[in-house]
């Protein structure tokens, strides 16, 4: 059995791989074109996603297993993965703690005021009326009650926040007071202090935060993006910042990435660029692996597809 890596993988995890998996052959590469060379022979292949094409699933002849070590899959060639009909598993819930301490950071960034705080240190400035506000009672809506968003609802609570979850369904979710399906996004925004969006990007939600559901948001509301960038109309935001509509906007994913450094969102005092960060941690990899093993195990064992964690659902995309 051949397993191929078209990502930089730990030297220790690599090690660990091949002393656990004697029956495999594992090949490591640094990108999909290092990979190509024996992508015609790999039964199992492990990657990034983002890199993956559909001629290098036509290539891949005796493939029978994607491992993507990501959550997102917006880039994945999926219909040629679904005429070869290959498995399809992913890393959902390994970003949920490091992407739930960045969204507690950035709400907290934005009521206590921290970027003017460093601005008036740098300028020797002893400045005592800059606002200071607690995330205390106030409303957050998560777009988005997976794994991650359970989690920034969990860190929520204890700061005694209202957690409110959009999901397709409606369906109640641990750790929120309230979920509503996604036909309600615009009233429940109107609700917000905080709104928080981990949605995926599919064809439901490509560009479904406009004008008019920024419009449903009340003025002091603060919008964080961790999801993907195509969920959100950035033309829109951008009017809705320049004209004071929201108070602030914190983006970790944009449309374009990387945000070129001319763009006017850099400027914007009302707003906080990251680079798409919010999901790095040291563990990364490990929790990553740990699913891979434990998902290579069953399929040693050859147990059927439906038992594999994180089994991607073809049609859905996620």
């Amino acid at each position: 059995m051949i397993i191929i890596y078209s990502a930089k993988i730990n030297q220790a995890i690599q090690t660990d791989l091949v002393q656990s998996f004697k029956e495999a052959s594992f090949y490591f590469f640094s990108n999909i074109e290092e990979a190509e060379q024996l992508l015609p022979e790999a039964e199992i292949l492990i990657t990034y996603g983002e890199d993956l094409q559909e001629k290098q699933i036509q290539s891949a002849k005796q493939l029978k297993w994607i491992m993507v070590i990501s959550a997102g899959l917006d880039q994945m060639p999926f219909q040629a993965i679904k005429e070869r009909g290959i498995l399809v598993t992913n890393c959902r819930g390994i970003h949920a703690k490091p992407m739930a301490e960045y969204t507690i950071g950035m709400m907290l960034q934005v009521a206590r005021q921290s970027k003017q705080l460093i601005k008036n240190e740098e300028q020797h400035l002893w400045d005592r009326t800059v606002p200071m506000l607690e995330l205390n009672e106030k409303c957050l809506v998560i777009l988005g009650t997976g794994a991650i968003g359970q989690e920034i609802a969990r860190l929520a609570q204890a700061f005694q926040m209202q957690v409110y979850g959009l999901n397709t369904s409606g369906k109640s979710v641990s750790h929120f007071d309230r979920c509503v399906p996604l036909s309600n996004v615009a009233a429940i925004l109107s609700e917000a202090d905080y709104v928080v969006n981990v949605l995926p990007l599919t064809e439901q939600t490509n560009n479904l935060l406009n004008k008019d559901m920024f419009l449903n948001m009340k003025k002091e509301s603060v919008f964080i993006n961790i999801g993907r960038g195509g969920t959100v109309n950035e033309s829109d935001l951008l009017t809705i910042l320049q004209q004071g509509l929201i108070k602030h906007a914190v983006l970790d994913v944009v449309s374009q990435e990387p945000l070129p450094p001319e763009h006017e969102l850099w400027e914007m005092e009302n707003v906080t660029v990251t680079p798409h960060l919010s999901g790095i941690s040291s563990f990364y990899q490990p929790r990553a692996f740990e699913i891979f093993k434990q998902n290579l195990e069953k399929y040693l064992e050859e147990d059927t597809n439906e038992s594999f964690l994180n089994r991607i659902d073809l049609d859905q995309g996620y």
